[in-house]
């Protein structure tokens, strides 16, 4: 069982990093493998809505996008951390995020997703639930803890001191771990949930 942790800070050992950090020690510890990777210094275009994906089955900006989606394919769940700008991720992240989903085809059903925010006051919330968007349109189960997936400071020495930021994250880590093993569990036994054939409407 694998999860995959995305960095979208441009700082790679920063704020966002320590929260992702400790949700990933923490999966470790309860028999998760993980992977974090990096995404906030790639320079990521945004999605053109041109569909070559449809056809070719990867996005047609061939980057960090059409690298970790098998990687994405492959693994049970994923953690999205980022700093908050003007209270929404970061444009960068956003863009790697509408690509990697608009792109990949296979299903996602089942796989467990959620999302964390590091923010010096306020914002954390609107940029969560932003991203949560990805997990809950894609029949994801969105993973929660004891409060919002978040962590306050301006500095990595700041997090540290925010105790119930980082026991928000340990606490979502092993809910994550214990919704990855049930998930698995239930499917060996009976299989995933029936599903219905797509149907979708236009409001005109």
């Amino acid at each position: 069982m694998k999860v995959l942790l995305f960095n979208g800070s441009p700082h790679q050992k920063g704020c966002t990093w320590r929260a992702l950090h400790e949700i990933e020690v923490t999966l470790n510890k309860n028999g998760i493998d993980t992977e974090m990777v990096h995404v906030g210094q790639k320079m990521i275009h945004g999605c053109i809505a041109c569909n070559k994906c449809n056809s070719t089955g990867k996005c047609v900006f061939d980057d960090i996008v059409n690298e970790v989606a098998p990687k994405f394919e492959a693994a049970d769940g994923i953690v999205v951390g980022t700093p908050v700008y003007y209270a929404s991720p970061t444009g960068t992240l956003k863009s790697f995020m509408d690509r990697l989903f608009k792109s990949t085809k296979f299903s996602k059903r089942m796989k467990v997703g959620t999302a964390v925010a590091s923010c010096r006051r306020a914002g954390s919330i609107a940029s969560i639930d932003m991203l949560n968007k990805y997990f809950t349109m894609t029949e994801m189960p969105v993973v929660s803890s004891q409060y919002w997936n978040e962590v306050h400071g301006n500095t990595v020495e700041e997090v540290e001191k925010d105790y119930e930021g980082l026991q928000t994250m340990r606490v979502l880590g092993r809910n994550m771990a214990f919704l990855i093993k049930a998930i698995a569990k239930e499917q060996a036994q009976n299989g995933l949930p029936e599903t219905e054939e797509r149907c979708w409407t236009n409001f005109i």
